[in-house]
């Protein structure tokens, strides 16, 4: 490690100590404080838009796949750019704020959609956000903490984010229980009252952004390990690119979670019900993140998600030949291990992988190749579902995660 080297990663860590809350780096709590009340904000709507759409405006299942995957997919191209773009200009908290703040932004117009179009700007609005501060908000998460603790706080992080799912989730659930006691399909009235209670939390996770992050030292080295950056000066080496593509593939059969709402909902659920079964999945992703995180700080980040990915083929395979309500409850609960035991540590296994001068750009890439994938991914579960039958898309997820599973055992190292 060269002297500048010692002396940021020495600083870095002093500063780190200095300004912790339960035992985080401060910019760690605050990001993730601002992840819950916008997921909050984001589940007790967007999470139920896709009934929205198929019970109120009786849009038909390939037209949804295809809003889910051109929001994604079109918005996350941003990922790339703004990533790119906090590397260079070297300020990563402002294009975070901004991002938080036009998800806030598209949220009321939502109260007077008629149709199905207007529904796929304000969805592309909402992932322009997400696009604008994704990376930025990664790279600023791991240039605010040491090599050893990157998987502890990405996992926080994901253990706030699905946090504030749980209680917007639960709230949804209240409110639309209260509205259309216990109906099989999602009303007009009871939407509406979604979008007016999701505003605040909305705004508020912006105005902490603004108020409590502030930039942090680029930690460029540390103590060799598991997880040090030493040897990743290269920015991007074989194993990311490697890692890159394998990520594309599984994420090709990983369509929108609409078709698991959209099955469930097939399966007999209501709309009270899926939401208490997306509380479960919730509860489960907060509690596995964090442990989740910390042991890959211990134990590598790659056996992992080996193991997630084969429990998220297991799952599909699950959907594709569940008959009942109840095994759609089970399945949604071993979701949430899934999810939990791969999103956190999938963002510091991309931190190992590069050198924090690119960090921004990597990470770009990282969301940019998922969210392009997403396209066809959602477009390819809704002509399934449609042409062959409501299993089909599983089945498929299914198998690429089987085959992403194998490559990256037996292409990507440690």
């Amino acid at each position: 490690m060269t002297e500048i080297s010692k002396t940021a990663y020495t600083g870095a860590m002093e500063e780190a100590k200095a300004t912790r809350v339960w035992g985080l780096q401060r910019n760690v709590f605050v990001l993730g404080l601002a992840s819950f009340l916008q997921d909050v904000s984001s589940e007790m709507v967007y999470t139920i838009l896709p009934l929205f759409l198929a019970n109120v405006l009786g849009v038909k299942t390939s037209v949804i796949g295809l809003i889910e995957g051109v929001a994604d997919s079109t918005a996350t191209l941003l990922k790339v750019v703004s990533g790119t773009l906090s590397d260079r200009i070297g300020h990563r908290k402002a294009m975070t704020a901004w991002g938080y703040g036009l998800s806030a932004i598209s949220k009321p117009f939502l109260y007077f959609v008629r149709a199905w179009g207007l529904v796929l700007i304000l969805r592309f609005v909402d992932r322009v956000g997400k696009g604008v501060r994704t990376s930025p908000r990664d790279a600023l998460l791991a240039d605010s903490v040491t090599p050893e603790e990157r998987g502890k706080s990405f996992g926080f992080h994901r253990a706030m984010d699905s946090a504030g799912a749980v209680v917007g989730l639960a709230g949804a659930a209240v409110i639309v229980y209260l509205i259309e006691k216990g109906g099989l399909q999602l009303t007009r009235s009871a939407f509406q009252t979604l979008v007016l209670a999701s505003l605040i939390p909305g705004v508020l996770g912006v105005l902490i952004i603004l108020l409590f992050v502030r930039e942090a030292a680029r930690v460029r080295g540390g103590p060799k390990g598991p997880t040090s950056d030493a040897g990743a000066e290269q920015p991007f080496n074989a194993r990311f690119k490697v890692f890159l593509g394998i990520m594309t593939l599984f994420t090709l059969g990983n369509s929108s979670d609409a078709f698991l709402l959209l099955r469930a909902q097939n399966l007999g659920a209501s709309v009270f019900h899926i939401l208490l079964i997306l509380v479960l999945f919730n509860v489960v992703y907060t509690a596995i993140s964090y442990p989740a995180g910390r042991l890959s700080d211990r134990l590598g980040r790659r056996a992992l998600m080996i193991g997630g990915w084969g429990t998220y083929a297991l799952i599909y395979f699950g959907f594709a030949a569940a008959s009942t309500s109840w095994q759609v409850l089970a399945l949604f609960g071993f979701y949430g291990i899934y999810y939990g035991a791969t999103e956190g540590v999938a963002r510091a296994f991309v931190a190992d992988m590069v050198g924090a001068g690119k960090r921004g750009t990597a990470y770009g890439l990282y969301n940019g190749a998922i969210g392009v994938t997403a396209l066809p991914a959602s477009v390819i579960a809704g002509f399934l579902w449609q042409t062959v039958s409501p299993a089909a898309p599983f089945y498929f997820g299914a198998a690429l995660a089987a085959v992403a599973m194998v490559l990256l055992a037996s292409l990507v190292r440690e």
